[in-house]
C-alpha cells in the first residue's frame, strides 16, 4: 500500500483568483482535488500558505498526507526559474515582485519535493498530450482568465524561444490603446484579462454606469468579478457586462489571427477561467472574431475548447513529477 501510494503525484495550478490543486495516480486520473480563493492582500508568503492548505485538502481527499506524494509540480504565473525555486514579477498576484523562494517553502509545508514550471506552458503541454490537441503536431494555446497567456507547440515539441515565446497576451492590438497591467499599451491583455475588465467596470460605474456584475459578485460572497460572475451576468444580459466581453472577444479575435498570421500552426485550444466557464458559444464568438483578420481564410484552422477544463493547468504541473 505505501508503494502504491507513492505513485501518487500532486499538481497545482496558481492563478489570479483560485488556487487549484489536486493528486493524481499514473495515468493522471484525479483521485482528489482541492480549490481555494487566491488572497488578494498581503504577498507571497499569504498565496504560498494558500497552495499549501488547498494541496493538504486534495491529498486528504485522496487518503493520503501530502508527505507521502511523490512530489508536487507547480504551475505559476511570473517569472519562474526552475533552477534556483524562485518566481518573481507575478502581476497578478498580490505584491508579488521580487523573487521568493517558493519550491523551498512549499517542500517545508509540504513535507515531500516541489517542481516548479510556468502555469500556461504546462496547461498547454498537458492539453497538447491528453486532450484537445492530441490530433495534431503545431497548435496556438490561448488561456483566457485573469490575464490572457498563450502558448506554442511546434513539430510536437513546445517552443518557448528564448524564454518568452507565446506571449499572445501581450501582442499590440490597438496603438497606444489600453494600459496593460504590463506597463505598455494596446495588449490583448488590457482589453480581455479579467483583471483588466474589472478594473474598466469599476471605472465605468464610478462614471454612473449601471451593471447588476457587483451585485452578483456581492451575492456570492466574492471580492472580485469571477468567471462565475461574468457567466450569470451575460446570462442577465447585463449591458456593461455585455459590452465588455464583445470588446474582449475583439481584441482576442484579432490577438490570434495575428499570431495564426505568422506561424499558421495546426489547430488553436482556448482554455483559462472565461473561456472554460463561457463554454462553446463564446468559442464560436472568438472563432468568428478571428476571420476578418485571417490570412489564409480559404482554411482556416479549428479553434477549440480545452478538454481538460479548470483541472488542466493542475494536471500538467503533476506531469512535472515522474515517480
Amino acid at each position: 500500500m505505501a508503494a502504491s501510494k507513492q505513485r501518487l503525484r500532486g499538481g497545482i495550478d496558481l492563478g489570479g483568483t483560485k488556487v487549484q490543486a489536486i493528486v493524481v495516480g499514473d495515468r493522471f486520473g484525479v483521485k482528489g482535488d482541492a480549490r481555494l480563493p487566491t488572497p488578494t492582500s498581503g504577498g507571497p508568503r499569504e498565496v504560498t500558505e494558500a497552495m499549501a492548505e488547498a494541496m493538504r485538502g486534495a491529498a486528504a481527499a485522496a487518503g493520503v498526507e501530502s508527505s507521502a506524494l511523490a512530489g508536487v509540480g507547480v504551475g505559476s504565473p511570473g517569472a519562474v526559474d526552475t533552477d534556483a525555486g524562485t518566481v518573481a514579477e507575478a502581476g497578478n498576484l498580490p505584491n508579488w515582485q521580487e523573487p521568493f523562494p517558493l519550491r523551498q517553502r512549499l517542500e517545508e509545508a509540504l513535507g515531500t519535493r516541489v517542481a516548479l514550471g510556468n502555469d500556461v506552458a504546462l496547461a498547454l503541454e498537458a492539453e497538447f498530450r491528453l486532450g484537445a490537441g492530441k490530433p495534431y503536431s503545431s497548435m496556438l494555446g490561448v488561456f483566457w482568465g485573469t490575464g490572457v497567456g498563450g502558448g506554442l507547440v511546434l513539430d510536437s515539441k513546445p517552443w518557448r524561444g528564448r524564454g518568452q515565446a507565446g506571449e499572445i497576451g501581450h501582442m499590440v492590438v490597438k496603438q497606444d490603446g489600453a494600459r496593460c497591467t504590463c506597463g505598455r499599451r494596446g495588449c490583448v491583455e488590457a482589453y480581455a484579462g479579467r483583471g483588466a475588465m474589472e478594473r474598466r467596470a469599476r471605472r465605468l460605474l464610478e462614471r454612473g454606469r449601471k451593471t447588476d456584475l457587483f451585485r452578483i459578485m456581492e451575492d456570492r460572497g466574492r471580492t472580485r468579478l469571477t468567471s462565475s460572475v461574468w457567466a450569470k451576468a451575460l446570462e442577465k444580459r447585463d449591458p456593461m457586462a455585455t459590452d465588455l466581453i464583445e470588446r474582449a472577444i475583439g481584441a482576442l479575435g484579432a490577438g490570434i489571427a495575428s499570431a495564426l498570421n505568422l506561424v499558421d500552426v495546426e489547430a488553436v485550444v482556448v482554455g483559462g477561467g472565461l473561456g472554460i466557464r463561457l463554454g462553446e458559444p463564446y468559442r464560436e464568438r472568438i472563432e468568428k472574431a478571428v476571420m476578418p483578420h485571417l490570412f489564409a481564410t480559404e482554411s482556416p484552422p479549428p479553434i477549440l475548447l480545452a478538454q481538460l477544463g479548470d483541472l488542466g493547468g493542475a494536471i500538467g504541473a503533476a506531469g512535472l513529477i515522474h515517480p
